[in-house]
């Protein structure tokens, strides 16, 4: 059997806010079946970042999570403003959130969190030369730590199950490949 997309037959917003809109759809599944309660959350796209300092370091950045109520370490990383670039924005997040520059970028996958009830793409960039130029510029509601860790550190940090945003462990998954360091 071949899978088709199916047909949006009408969709209506529930909420529209600036970090996340619901709508709900009303589908017709290629059976035949219509669906009239279909939910998809709408999320701008965002951008993480497998950022490698000169001295061989992955910065990591560690914040309060309130959605899973839970101290994070994560890569840094945030949403798409408006008109700019991924690229754009993964160098504009890299210096607000942690102060550093980077020699290179470098995109390595987009990946959608979650195709089944959402509509926002994750692009993940490798970045490498990071050099510690500047201050933090954090918006006022981000709280965060940054900290370094080895590559060897990073992956038992994986094995132990020490990461536990899934998005960021994709990420690292994609930047340990192209770095050579996946086993």
């Amino acid at each position: 059997m071949e899978i088709i997309k199916w047909k949006t037959i009408s969709s209506k917003y529930l909420v529209k806010e600036k970090w996340a809109t619901l709508r709900v759809d009303v589908v017709d599944l290629q059976n035949g079946v219509i669906k009239d309660d279909y939910y998809v959350l709408e999320y701008p796209n965002w951008v993480t970042a497998v950022a490698i300092t000169q001295d061989n370091k992955i910065i990591m950045v560690r914040q309060y999570r309130h959605g899973g109520d839970i101290i994070s370490l994560e890569i840094p990383g945030g949403v798409i403003d408006g008109e700019e670039s991924p690229e754009e924005a993964i160098k504009r997040e890299m210096l607000e959130e942690t102060g550093y520059t980077f020699d290179s970028v470098e995109l390595l996958a987009s990946n959608y969190p979650n195709p089944a009830t959402s509509n926002n793409i994750s692009y993940t960039y490798l970045l490498k030369g990071g050099v510690k130029t500047h201050k933090q510029h954090l918006d006022e509601h981000e709280i965060l730590v940054v900290e370094e860790y080895t590559i060897a550190e990073v992956k038992q940090l994986l094995k132990t199950n020490e990461i536990a945003q899934s998005i960021h462990c994709t990420a690292l998954m994609y930047g340990l490949m192209a770095l050579g360091e996946l086993a």
